[in-house]
């Protein structure tokens, strides 16, 4: 199956660029390019891709508001966003995946790796840079925590649901979640669904968000229950 992609950035140079190299790719096809978040909106309706490259800092409208628009009105198979930019701020990280972004890279991120992110966000895989990881959560959950009263509530989740949201929020597969709860991989992926349906997700990166904001998990705890790999 061809994954369709969406290259959207203000400098032309880096859109040429991502452009040729997902043409070049196997298995990808580049939909569409646009120069700032408006365009970005406008062509996602157009074109329907299945991942988006997003930049961050744009003219008009921002790489953060645009993914909110794509996003909200997208249909039940959203385009996957992943964020793309030079800045190394944990701010802009927590915000996007806040906004339902599947994934998040810095610019320096080398061709293969980015190509290997689009093939994983259309799996439907979490993808944030290892470097900034640690640091977003340490940072900023406990900060956020105040304003996740507005935040979906928990309470409308089932004891499964919300135990598969916290595994989610640690960085568990669905394959490490059903070892861990003795269930089928089919039976997590539906709990999962059911769990994002719920609390209105557009993305699983932004479960962990909501994981943390909503204090189901703590940092420390998180590190602990993390699967140990050899």
């Amino acid at each position: 199956m061809t994954i369709r992609v969406l290259v959207v950035d203000d400098q032309a140079l880096i859109r040429a660029g991502l452009a040729a190299l997902f043409t070049a790719a196997p298995g990808l096809e580049v939909v569409g390019q646009a120069a700032d978040g408006a365009q970005a909106v406008a062509l996602a309706a157009e074109v329907a891709p299945d991942v988006i490259l997003m930049d961050v800092r744009m003219p008009v409208l921002d790489g953060i508001a645009a993914t909110r628009q794509i996003l909200a009105a997208a249909g039940e198979d959203p385009p996957r966003v992943i964020v793309l930019t030079t800045f190394d701020l944990d701010e802009y990280v927590y915000t996007a995946l806040g906004e339902g972004a599947a994934g998040f890279l810095l610019k320096d991120t080398p061709p293969e790796r980015i190509i290997a992110a689009v093939h994983a966000v259309a799996a439907g895989d979490v993808l944030l840079a290892p470097r900034i990881t640690r640091r977003l959560i340490e940072s900023h959950a406990q900060q956020h925590r105040a304003a996740a009263a507005g935040a979906p509530r928990l309470s409308v989740l089932t004891a499964r649901e919300t135990e598969v949201l916290r595994l989610v929020g640690n960085g568990l597969s669905n394959g490490e979640i059903a070892q861990r709860l003795v269930l089928s991989e089919a039976t997590v992926k539906t709990h999962v669904k059911r769990t994002m349906g719920k609390l209105h997700l557009t993305s699983r990166a932004q479960a962990v968000v909501v994981a943390y904001e909503s204090g189901l998990i703590v940092p420390a705890v998180a590190a602990a229950d993390r699967p140990t790999r050899r």
